[in-house]
């Protein structure tokens, strides 16, 4: 009975997205299952640690990542930190916890040929949706947004005079991202197309339009689409519209941007966030001496 308001808690003054609050929901909820089933049937004033400890190790045996793991524990914690501030439990059990070490995996990209090639195939159907797909692909790679971040556009974002893109990330915050002569030209071809359909078949201010209903273009739609273009290259492990974000990252630094600039560009909180993608970098660079140094092999 305490999960609801502490969800609708993250949603309304946290300004969490949908998504996490559905991830800290299906946590919390399987550590009460949990606890149901145990000896004496502790509830949340009566937990221990051990117990927690307990719960991520199941976890782990049964298939679930350290990141997973990590994600519940972290759940766990913020919803102690609300319980305890309210009065409702008298001690926080999981504060000291920590969670099992994370695997070390290198984000997947799309290598610069590999994404040329893409976006200067003849395999995009007529305009409107195949002029829509490419524009897509080109505005993730373009500027390392997120698919949510995409998916809220609206043509007021767009300032064409300065090549900028307002952008709302995580938590509501804004930033702005350039965008270079390619996609300004892109966008101006896309909205004089849908300007020259009939009137009233578009009936939204967003950027990208669903031609069947006339609104917004869906999150599932813009993921089905890149993952659709991205299924040509048969190299790729991942195939999502993040992939995009992690080559607009890899390639930025590869021609030797600032790793504070790509932070900023990437709305990331923490410099060591960015950190990963110099780690992709440099393995950019390993691959490249294996194929050029005449002693490399």
């Amino acid at each position: 009975m305490w999960i609801p308001p502490f969800l609708a808690y993250l949603e309304s003054e946290c300004n969490r997205s949908k998504l996490t609050v559905e991830t800290y929901r299906i946590g919390l909820e399987q550590f009460e299952r949990y606890m149901a089933c145990q000896e004496g049937k502790p509830d949340w004033d009566s937990i221990d640690g051990d117990l927690v400890r307990d719960w991520m190790v199941e976890q782990m045996e049964q298939g679930e990542s350290a990141r997973t793991v990590c994600k519940k524990l972290s759940a766990l914690k913020t919803f102690y930190r609300y319980l305890l501030g309210r009065g409702m439990v008298k001690t926080d059990p999981v504060h000291s916890l920590q969670g099992p070490k994370k695997e070390k995996t290198l984000p997947t990209y799309v290598r610069e040929a590999d994404m040329d090639k893409l976006l200067d195939s003849n395999q995009f159907d007529q305009a409107p949706d195949g002029e829509r797909d490419r524009l897509i692909l080109l505005i993730l790679y373009s500027t390392g947004i997120r698919r949510s971040e995409l998916y809220g556009l609206n043509w007021a974002d767009v300032e064409f005079d300065s090549r900028q893109l307002k952008v709302t990330g995580k938590r509501n915050k804004q930033r702005i991202v350039p965008f270079g002569d390619e996609l300004k030209q892109a966008l101006l071809d896309y909205r004089q197309t849908l300007e020259q359909l009939p009137e009233g078949s578009v009936r939204t201010k967003a950027l990208l339009v669903d031609r069947k209903t006339g609104g917004r273009l869906s999150s599932a739609k813009i993921y089905e689409t890149v993952h659709n273009y991205l299924s040509q290259i048969p190299t790729l492990k991942k195939r999502s519209p993040h992939v995009l974000r992690h080559s607009f990252a890899t390639a930025m630094l590869n021609h030797d941007a600032n790793l504070q600039a790509v932070k900023e560009l990437l709305g990331h909180e923490s410099l060591s966030t960015t950190e990963i993608y110099t780690h992709t970098s440099f393995e950019e660079l390993k691959r490249m001496y294996n194929q050029a140094h005449p002693r490399a092999k």
